[in-house]
């Protein structure tokens, strides 16, 4: 097991003083929780991403609260030395400042998370500031919001003019003079990725923001080569695990068939008398 200390919030102010880089991924559940908290990794995101890897949905915005809820909490349980990132799903803190506290309150409360993550730049200056104020931590996500993509017409690269580069840089002040801890940045130029990073003080977590930003975020399956043939340009794969999983599935099936499996080893052979079952 890796050796290491779960991160406070204090640790994520003193990495960015420090220039100290480090990492984020995705779990949804126990096991792949307790196999990242066995590796060096500081972060795990328990992310709205799970609509689409875990349920079969063709975007994020389907997924509710209950959704959220019920993967958070294994994920705390599996990975008691990370730190656990809950995401809020859409739909539950746009109508107003008290429903986004109320599920803030709620991710909290009911999965034990470190802290909360919402989408959004400037217009989600006042629904930050309410949940900080209730004295929960808060991560924001700029750049590609996935929950609200459609809007800018799909999952593409955002910050790519003038304009709308420096329309990040003030996003990425707003949330930091609200009240964010840190903040993820997604799919972006790599000069982009930097300016916003040296724009604020607190960290920068890219995933497609280029080398310049204070942590690498991917999502595991991504990485890991499980999620189907879908593969963004940011993402390395570190390894191809559904070949090996479907390879294994495959030697199962067909030892099973030939009677190859299983062998003494794999049973349990202690002798019993049948005669008077007869």
């Amino acid at each position: 097991m890796a050796d290491k200390t779960k991160m406070t919030v204090m640790d994520f102010k003193k990495f960015k003083e420090e220039g100290r880089k480090f990492s984020y991924v995705t779990a949804y559940d126990y096991t792949m929780a307790s196999i990242i908290d066995e590796s060096n990794v500081e972060i795990i995101l328990v992310g709205d991403s799970l609509g689409m890897i875990m349920l079969g949905y063709s975007s994020t915005t389907p997924v509710t609260m209950e959704d959220m809820v019920h993967h958070i909490r294994p994920v705390v349980k599996g990975a008691p030395n990370t730190f656990i990132v809950g995401d809020t799903p859409f739909g539950a803190y746009q109508e107003s400042d008290e429903q986004a506290v109320h599920n803030a309150v709620r991710l909290i409360k009911e999965t034990g998370c470190d802290c909360v993550k919402l989408e959004g730049g400037i217009e989600m200056e006042s629904r930050i500031k309410a949940i900080v104020n209730a004295g929960i931590l808060v991560m924001g996500h700029i750049g590609l919001t996935p929950q609200t993509a459609t809007s800018v017409g799909g999952f593409k690269v955002q910050g790519g003019t003038t304009e709308s580069a420096l329309k990040l840089i003030e996003d990425a002040k707003t949330l930091e003079r609200a009240g964010v801890f840190s903040m993820v940045l997604e799919a972006v130029p790599t000069v982009v990725g930097k300016a916003v990073t040296e724009a604020v003080k607190v960290p920068v977590l890219g995933i497609g923001a280029g080398p310049h930003v204070d942590c690498q975020v991917l999502v595991t399956q991504d990485m890991l080569g499980m999620y189907g043939e879908f593969k963004p340009k940011f993402v390395k794969q570190y390894a191809n695990i559904r070949k090996v999983m479907v390879d294994a599935l495959n030697d199962f099936h067909k030892e099973t068939l030939s009677g190859e499996f299983p062998t003494p080893e794999f049973s349990f052979n202690k002798e019993v008398t049948l005669d008077k079952l007869y």
